[in-house]
């Protein structure tokens, strides 16, 4: 079997051996993490506060942190601290000169800026870290979730989650770099995947067990899943290919050139990162606004704020639609350079066929460019919001009655309105991390198999993986 000969190939390489264990073996201690809890917390109270907010803001910062958040470990966080220091560099980068200046110095520029990355990371590791102690500790009811509040468990708080944090950080460096895949991208997988078997145990129990679901609903929420996965690996796959023609010339006593090749501009330039920003950014508001003590002057003000951007309601999904498409060119914008592009074809004596050099070039690229990411903005909040729409429902009824919403709640049915009810997984981000992860990984085994001479898991053409 194909598949069976291209992992034993995979072991056969010393080298290539030798970056797929460090990986398995770091994510091992990542998963190991999980299990270790922060000092000071009640956990069965914790699990009954997820139970009351289950598919809500929670469940996506549960996601994007492994499935640590709902335990509250010491890698509760996630890597959702540095997913959003680098939103914010990378916002900067925009605006400030100097990150400006720095970007553009290559190697050693990048470094730096990373190296701004982890500073603020860490920053804003400990205000969040902050932030929960103090909601833990002012969350009404019977059950106390923190055993003895005070300063002392707020100084524990924040020096255990922000550790790590920083730990995790290490974690990702390292598999990007000494490892197989993008290493950020890999922890989040790895959180995503062993969550599945315990989402599906949960839709068992409280859906079918119970009667309320029938056996041909799971086969419908399992059609939908393979739907939108195939719609993932299709669209993801799609490129834009530009013909690009070299003029023939003399080298020396060599005639170069003259040759027809193509500029592959993917559908999908930003992958997966404009869901993760868009989502990182609208569940800040909601968790300043669970921090804010209830007998504070601003809590009115603040807690209308976080409810008309709960997840599922209009607002956020307007929002969430609208900060997707802004992301998805703001990245577009940062990686992928059309004057650039233009120039160096124009250096090397390339030029697009009926398009003149130069600035025409960079005019008729950036106008491609302009019209896939586009396209690809709209795929990538449909494939984030269908399937959500059918966990949490399209929630039109929460309208203003001059908008509609009376007229929606006495006539639309439930299930649409209120969603299904069941877990985050199910979702199309999390569908989405993990099908763009996995086609990444894998075309960096497959390129390193091919570079070697072995034979990789494709048999005609080559997996085309993207930027995650």
């Amino acid at each position: 079997m194909k598949f069976l000969r291209a992992i034993r190939n995979i072991f056969e390489i010393p080298d290539l051996r030798k970056r797929v264990l460090f990986t398995l073996g770091l994510l091992a201690v990542f998963r190991l993490g999980a299990h270790i809890p922060t000092p000071g917390i009640n956990p069965d109270a914790l699990e009954e506060l997820f139970r009351q907010y289950a598919g809500t803001w929670l469940g996506l910062i549960d996601i994007f942190s492994g499935g640590n958040f709902r335990r509250l470990s010491i890698f509760a966080l996630g890597i959702m601290p540095y997913i959003t220091a680098s939103i914010i560099l990378q916002l900067m980068t925009v605006v400030w000169p100097y990150l400006e200046r720095l970007q553009k110095e290559g190697e050693l520029g990048r470094r730096k800026i990373t190296q701004y990355t982890r500073y603020l990371t860490v920053f804003l590791a400990a205000f969040q870290s902050l932030m929960i102690g103090v909601t833990l500790m002012s969350q009404p009811g019977d059950v106390q979730l923190v055993t003895n509040p005070g300063a002392g468990f707020l100084l524990m708080t924040v020096l255990t989650l922000t550790t790590g944090t920083i730990f995790i950080m290490w974690l990702g460096e390292q598999i990007s770099d000494r490892g197989i895949g993008n290493g950020m991208s890999l922890l989040i997988f790895a959180g995503i995947v062993v969550g599945l078997p315990r989402a599906l145990a949960e839709v068992y129990e409280t859906r079918y067990k119970t009667g309320e679901w029938q056996l041909l609903h799971l086969l419908l929420l399992g059609l939908m899943m393979l739907v939108v996965v195939g719609v993932i690996i299709y669209v993801e796959s799609a490129q834009r290919r530009i013909p690009v023609q070299y003029a023939k010339r003399v080298v020396g006593r060599r005639m170069m050139g003259g040759a027809m090749t193509y500029l592959p501009v993917r559908v999908n330039t930003g992958g997966v990162i404009p869901v993760i920003f868009a989502s990182s950014v609208l569940t800040f508001p909601q968790t300043l606004g669970a921090a804010i003590p209830r007998d504070s002057f601003i809590y009115p003000y603040m807690r209308q704020v976080s409810e008309a951007l709960f997840w599922g309601e209009p607002l956020y999904t307007a929002l969430y639609v609208v900060g997707i498409l802004f992301f998805c060119y703001f990245y577009v914008s940062i990686i992928f350079n059309p004057d650039e592009v233009a120039d160096n074809m124009r250096k090397w004596g390339g030029f697009v066929p009926g398009i003149r050099p130069g600035r025409h070039t960079s005019e008729y690229i950036n106008g491609i460019l302009t019209r896939l990411t586009f396209v690809g903005g709209v795929y990538l909040a449909l494939v984030s919001i269908i399937p959500e729409w059918m966990i949490a429902g399209i929630r039109l009824h929460h309208l203003p009655a001059w908008l509609g919403g009376q007229f929606i709640d006495a006539h639309f049915p439930r299930w649409l309105l209120e969603g299904l009810g069941v877990n985050f997984y199910f979702g199309g981000t999390s569908l989405l991390i993990v099908v763009g992860v996995a086609m990444d990984t894998v075309k960096q085994i497959e390129a390193q198999l091919t570079m070697r001479h072995y034979e990789g898991f494709t048999t005609r053409g080559r997996i085309r993986g993207r930027r995650v």
